[in-house]
C-alpha cells in the first residue's frame, strides 16, 4: 500500500478539525490518532526506512484511498525530502493561519502542557534564541519554542514546490474553512478525486484537548511586533500559494 494523502502543515492552523471532517468522508481512510509522527520521527534509520511500521497504523478498505494529518511535517526540515522519498505523487493538503494568530495560540498551547515557563511577550522575543540553541534544534528548528518560526511560511512553501508537482498541493486558509466548510470539502474532495460527500459533517469549532481558557489575550503590543516581523513573508505567502490573506494583521 502506499498512503497518498497528508495534512501537512500547519499546527494551530484547524488541522484537528479538518482531520476530524475527512473522517466522516466514506471513500477516505484515515488511522485512528491523528498525528502519526512517522516522517518527522527521528529515531528512525532513514537510510533504510521500514514503512511497515508506517502501514500499521492504516486500516484501508477496497475503494478507500489512505492519508493522515501530521502538521509538524511541512515545517520540520527533513520531512519533505522524506515523504517525497516514500511517495513522490503524494498529494498534500496545507492549512495556513495568520501567522500572528498562529504564534500565540501554538504558545497558549505549550503554556498547558506544561512546556514553557516564559511569558508570550518574552517567549517571541528573548525566547526565540531556544530555537536553535537548544540541544533539541534540529537544522534550525524547534518542536516546542518555535512560536515566531513556524509562522514564516514562504520558505517552507518553496521547499514543498520544489519537491512536488503545484498540482498535488492544497493551500487553505483556517478562516475559509472555519466560514465556508462546504466548499472546502468539495475543494477537498475534487483535489482527492473522490465523490462529493453525501452528508456534510457539522460545522462546529473542534478544539484541541491542552487548551486553557484563562491565558487572555495578545496585546496589541505584540501584535504589531510580530506583525512586523512577518510583512514581507506574508505577501510572499500569498503570491506562491495564491491565497487571499489580505485580512491577515498588518504592521
Amino acid at each position: 500500500m502506499r498512503v497518498q494523502f497528508l495534512i501537512a502543515g500547519v499546527q494551530k492552523a484547524g488541522t484537528t478539525a479538518l482531520d476530524r471532517f475527512l473522517r466522516q468522508h466514506a471513500y477516505l481512510s484515515l488511522p485512528s490518532r491523528k498525528e502519526v509522527h512517522f516522517f518527522d520521527n527521528e529515531q528512525i534509520n532513514w537510510q533504510q526506512p521500514d514503512y511497515r511500521e508506517y502501514h500499521r497504523f492504516f486500516s484501508e478498505k477496497p475503494g478507500q484511498i489512505s492519508g493522515e494529518a501530521t502538521p509538524i511535517y511541512t515545517y520540520w526540515p527533513p520531512s519533505l525530502a522524506r515523504i517525497h522519498a516514500y511517495n513522490p505523487d503524494m498529494k498534500l493538503i496545507v492549512c495556513l493561519r495568520d501567522p500572528v494568530a498562529r504564534a500565540y495560540s501554538h504558545w497558549e498551547m505549550e503554556v498547558s502542557r506544561g512546556y514553557e515557563n516564559l511569558k508570550f511577550r518574552a517567549a517571541i522575543r528573548k525566547g526565540r534564541s531556544r530555537v536553535t540553541g537548544d540541544e533539541r534544534s534540529l537544522a534550525g528548528a524547534h518542536r516546542v519554542y518555535s512560536y515566531v518560526e513556524r509562522g514564516f511560511y514562504s520558505a517552507q512553501i518553496e521547499r514543498l514546490l520544489e519537491l512536488f508537482p503545484r498540482e498535488n498541493l492544497l493551500f487553505l486558509e483556517n478562516s475559509h474553512i472555519k466560514n465556508n466548510l462546504k466548499d472546502v470539502l468539495n475543494t477537498i474532495t475534487d483535489f482527492l478525486h473522490v465523490p462529493a460527500y453525501q452528508t456534510y459533517p457539522e460545522n462546529k469549532i473542534i478544539l484541541p484537548t491542552q487548551k486553557r481558557q484563562n491565558l487572555g489575550s495578545i496585546s496589541e503590543e505584540d501584535k504589531a511586533y510580530l506583525a512586523g516581523l512577518y510583512r514581507d513573508d506574508t505577501k510572499k505567502t500569498a503570491r506562491l500559494t495564491g491565497l487571499d490573506i489580505s485580512h491577515w494583521a498588518r504592521a
